[in-house]
């Protein structure tokens, strides 16, 4: 490919860069986890019913599902580090504005789903933007160990972000919580304040950003997945798994509370060991690397989040520790799955088309999730909260058998389309 980049993978400190941003980011992602908790808490604890949380979750799905590919054109166009500095920035003050509510005691249930719903908006822009660069600050036989890096600190982050929450709770009013959020963002933005994060040329000559080009972008995003068959199928595979699992997340408060009868600490608990099962996930991705055959990884890594989400749903109510013995395999699996396919799409596609193609990846990922939280509620409700667990296992478990049985999925790294002629069309295409 003759696209001319603007990168430092040649670069013998591409480790101080990129760690000075990272490091940024987990500060940021830790303040989001206490935050996180305690709004889940409180809307648990405050309404206990299964469509608030449903609906909680599907608020903070639309931007995603809906805006996420728009969102990936705009990133492609525009100065990266400006974009994740914005979209922090955003996310910041939409936070202050609801602690300010809940410090003058006027907060309603409303009022969270509207936070949620800007939280949600900034992250279409900040992970994309993120995603993207990363690729052109790390060395390409280092993309998988990052990837595996990442999946930990999220896993460590469900570690100590539940356990904190709840700590936070008990020694500090909720509005405290979220004015620890704003400072871990400001933390956040000033790491990115002092670093220079490389851009593709392209970004020098693509200066403007009109609706009409915004709709082609967003189309030549989607382009590029179609013609990747074995990639297009996995995210079409992909939706529907998040379409059978995103409900056991969303309404394991109540599985605590309604079948466990705990407290905010077993829910602490049960999320703290999901975060070590990631770390250790992740680790083992981090060091081992996963199969040569990438997606064989992400196969095993399906399987066990079916597998530890089943022993969820069968654990007996005087035996909460089952339940967090398949959290914690879940918490193993998660990095298996989706670190490969990460490291597949920064290893394989043009950095100029990386923020469209992750965005509307996570679109087409997420896209099934909307009614999936919608029917989720009103079953948990009806025919109880462990149902929607069983229902997902065994969706899980079909979808991960056909996509095992599709040749162009097991071979999706030999049949992408990154040819040079095709990319040079899609880029040349891009910045007329």
């Amino acid at each position: 490919m003759n696209t001319e980049i603007n990168s430092i993978e040649t670069q013998s400190n591409w480790k101080k860069t990129f760690f000075i941003v990272w490091i940024g980011q987990a500060f940021s992602l830790l303040g989001s986890s206490l935050v996180s908790f305690a709004l889940v808490w409180w809307m648990t604890k405050t309404t206990g019913s299964a469509v608030i949380l449903t609906t909680a979750t599907l608020v903070a799905l639309i931007p995603e599902a809906l805006l996420s590919p728009f969102a990936g054109a705009i990133v492609d166009r525009m100065n990266r580090k400006k974009v994740m500095v914005l979209a922090d920035v955003g996310i910041a003050l939409a936070t202050l504005l609801l602690g300010i509510l809940f410090w003058l005691n006027v907060v309603q249930v409303w009022h969270v789903f509207i936070l949620l719903f800007i939280r949600s908006l900034g992250g279409i822009f900040h992970w994309p933007a993120m995603s993207a660069s990363t690729s052109l600050m790390v060395p390409e036989k280092e993309l998988a160990r990052i990837s595996g890096l990442n999946q930990t600190i999220r896993g460590a982050l469900n570690i100590f972000g539940p356990p904190l929450g709840a700590l936070c709770l008990e020694i500090m009013p909720l509005f405290g919580v979220l004015f620890i959020d704003i400072g871990t963002a400001a933390l956040a933005v000033t790491a990115l304040l002092f670093v220079t994060i490389p851009q593709p040329k392209m970004m020098k000559i693509a200066q403007s950003i009109t609706p009409r080009q915004l709709v082609k972008d967003v189309g030549e995003g989607f382009k590029y997945l179609y013609k990747w068959s074995g990639l297009f199928a996995l995210l079409v595979g992909a939706s529907f798994i998040n379409f059978f699992l995103i409900p056991t997340d969303s309404l394991m408060p109540l599985l605590v509370t309604e079948h466990f009868h705990g407290q905010a600490w077993h829910l602490s608990l049960l999320q703290a060991l999901f975060g070590i099962g990631a770390v250790a996930g992740g680790l083992i991705l981090t060091t081992w690397g996963g199969f040569k055959r990438r997606i064989w990884t992400s196969y095993m890594g399906v399987i066990g989040i079916s597998a530890g989400t089943l022993v969820m749903a069968l654990a007996p109510e005087p035996w909460f520790i089952i339940a967090v013995i398949g959290g914690a395999i879940v918490g193993i699996s998660l990095p298996l799955a989706n670190g490969p396919l990460s490291a597949i799409v920064q290893s394989k596609v043009a950095p100029e088309m990386q923020g469209r193609v992750f965005s509307t990846m996570s679109s087409m990922a997420t896209f099934l999730m909307v009614p999936a939280m919608l029917i989720a509620g009103p079953i948990a409700d009806s025919l109880g909260v462990r149902s929607c667990y069983f229902i997902g296992a065994a969706g899980c478990f079909l979808i991960v058998a056909i996509l095992g049985l599709m040749p162009a999925v097991r071979n999706i790294e030999e049949n992408h389309i990154a040819t040079q002629e095709e990319s040079a069309k899609l880029l040349e295409d891009a910045i007329v």
